[in-house]
């Protein structure tokens, strides 16, 4: 009972946040792009520059849980190549929606209502695989033509970087500016969910089979390729935990922007993410089931 009642502490107020976004975008039809641009430019970077910073992140201490996160992304990609043409969906627009999840909008609440606070550096370095491989690897599977300056150029990767730096260091910044940073950091994941909930307004039924096939898949190829790497690697019971619940995860919002901006087809791709947020219902409940338990 501990289990379930854990998982749906979790899942709740996710969703209920996710709701409310929903049931707003329909009324009031907002143009979230601004919005989106400050969580992604200027909180969401804090929110990560307060946890690699904190004193209870050890970057040795997460780096199989790292590893683990970077074998499940590649051999999920792996698993998508062979399925794109049966499923009528170039390679380029299937793999990034297989490979990298909802990290951000759903998995750092989620991990925080699930394993506690103090899981919040652990979760955060398979956020930050995550985003290094999407915003690298995975723009070159997009397009050859990606141009590596402007990737290197993004705020979430520079932020990363000296997070890192500082990590490794042993730096830290005067206390007085810890708080206001970690307000800012606390801001960005209530905005993601609730962009989250908008965006879900605009899910196109015309490709609803492939949205509904690729949303599946995305989670279902994660928990069966995270099992046995939760058992191969030397990872602790709450790394196990969150190794579980990151594979489930829906795809990111991130894949759609990417297809739409090198025209890798963006409306497959925008229903398998949509719908597969849709999904996250039935199958993120799962994949926290199984966490909590394997924790």
């Amino acid at each position: 009972m501990d289990v379930l009642e854990r998982v749906f502490g979790a899942i709740i107020p996710v969703f209920l946040i996710i709701g409310v976004g929903f049931l707003y975008g329909r009324k009031r039809r907002p143009d979230m792009l601004a919005l989106n641009r400050m969580t992604l430019e200027v909180l969401t970077p804090a929110l990560i520059f307060t946890a690699l910073t904190d004193k209870s992140f050890h970057i040795g201490e997460q780096l199989p849980l790292a590893i683990g996160g970077v074998l499940l992304i590649l051999i999920c990609g792996a698993i998508a190549i062979p399925l794109a043409k049966p499923l009528g969906i170039s390679r380029r627009a299937l793999m990034p929606s297989m490979m990298f999840m909802n990290a951000g909008n759903m998995g750092l609440p989620m991990a925080v209502l699930a394993f506690g606070p103090a899981s919040l550096p652990a979760f955060v370095a398979l956020w930050l695989v995550c985003n290094l491989l999407q915003f690298t690897l995975g723009v070159r599977i997009v397009s050859d033509n990606a141009s590596w300056r402007a990737l290197l150029r993004s705020p979430l990767l520079i932020v990363m970087a000296l997070g890192l730096i500082f990590s490794v260091g042993g730096w830290h910044l005067p206390a007085i500016m810890m708080p206001g940073l970690r307000m800012m950091g606390d801001a960005s994941i209530a905005l993601m969910i609730f962009s989250l909930g908008v965006r879900l307004t605009d899910v196109n039924l015309r490709d609803w089979r492939i949205g509904v096939i690729g949303g599946a898949l995305r989670p279902l190829a994660g928990i069966i390729v995270a099992l046995p790497l939760a058992w191969l690697l030397p990872l602790s019971g709450e790394q196990r935990g969150l190794l579980l619940m990151y594979a489930a995860l829906p795809p990111a919002v991130v894949n759609y922007l990417m297809a739409e901006q090198y025209q890798s087809e963006p409306e497959k791709v925008a229903s398998i993410v949509l719908i597969g947020n849709a999904m996250a219902l039935l199958f993120v409940p799962i994949g926290l089931w199984l966490g909590l338990k394997m924790g």
